[in-house]
């Protein structure tokens, strides 16, 4: 018979790659986790982990098992989740990755109001790109993701919770300033200051502007950075421009402005989650307060202005 216990060790060895760091997220002994696990294979009469391997890999049976453990995990902790929706009782934990080019400006609108709202509920947060929060909601290292969408992602689920409009921040010196109802399509990159490599934003620019590349090999001084706040920096203090979601434009900085393309391409900001989602009643309030604390014109958005990036 096998145990949700045995398919907890199965899906941390999985998820860690390793038996010692899987004993110790799971306050077990190593040897207390791989008997467990042995037991389990030995009762299924096949192998879940090649041992052989550095790390260790599941088998082509074992990933089949483990993706079935997780969804009987998540089912499981379904139930505390139903009595606690009866008991309209709003409590328990939540781990959420967040993307860099929204957590500055979305998370100080909706935290206060949050944790005050529902002081029984700890809310972790955690910034990481997109690539890095799908893959710890495939491997439930975090519950919820916030980031823009369309993924197009197997196995994760979107949410869509608001839509940015794409806008030109602008040094007044650069000839843009002197523009309105700007086409994307006829910018370059030249004085174009970019975020790096990895960001959704990034890639988001890129196709919006239908650049190839964001080099410019006739600069003396190329940057691209992590921080749209140090993005805007460099505009103000070293002319050129950028793209700026509209969370990121904040109170206008002397000597820069703001231009709008006649297009008002959108982003799309949603939650993302697994299909083995269990903490829906936390996830619904969580929508409820983000939306509450943006401008409600941003709740609803032209989907046919909505920009990929993938």
């Amino acid at each position: 018979m096998i145990t949700l216990i045995q398919m907890e060790y199965i899906v941390a060895v999985d998820t860690y790659r390793h038996f010692v760091t899987a004993s110790e997220k799971c306050f077990v002994t190593q040897p207390t986790l791989s008997m467990q696990i042995k037991k389990l294979e030995d009762n299924l009469g096949v192998i879940v982990f090649d041992r052989t391997k550095q790390p260790i890999i599941p088998t082509e049976i074992g990933n089949k098992i483990i993706e079935q453990a997780r969804v009987t995990l998540a089912e499981s902790k379904r139930i505390i989740e139903i009595v606690k929706e009866h008991n309209d009782t709003i409590t328990g934990d939540i781990t959420v990755g967040i993307i860099p080019s929204l957590a500055p400006y979305l998370l100080p609108l909706f935290i206060g109001d949050f944790t005050k709202t529902y002081p029984d509920v700890k809310l972790k947060v955690v910034e990481l790109l997109t690539d890095n929060i799908i893959e710890d909601l495939k491997k439930d290292k975090i519950d919820l993701g916030i980031l823009v969408t369309p993924l197009k992602e197997k196995g994760v689920i979107e949410k869509p919770l608001f839509y940015e409009e794409m806008a030109l921040f602008v040094n007044e010196s650069h000839p843009i300033a002197n523009k309105n109802n700007i086409d994307a399509s006829v910018l370059d990159n030249n004085d174009l200051w970019m975020l790096n490599n990895g960001h959704c934003f990034r890639s988001q620019v890129m196709n919006l502007c239908k650049l190839k590349s964001a080099a410019n090999d006739s600069s003396q001084f190329e940057y691209e950075s992590g921080s749209l706040e140090t993005i805007k920096k460099f505009v103000e203090k070293e002319g050129g421009y950028t793209l700026l979601p509209e969370l990121a434009i904040g109170n206008p900085i002397e000597g820069t402005s703001i231009k709008h393309f006649n297009s008002k391409p959108l982003r799309e900001v949603s939650f993302a989650y697994t299909r083995n989602y269990s903490k829906r009643r936390l996830m619904e309030v969580l929508a409820d307060s983000i939306k509450k604390s943006i401008p409600k014109k941003m709740l609803e958005g032209d989907k046919s202005n909505i920009v990929e990036w993938r």
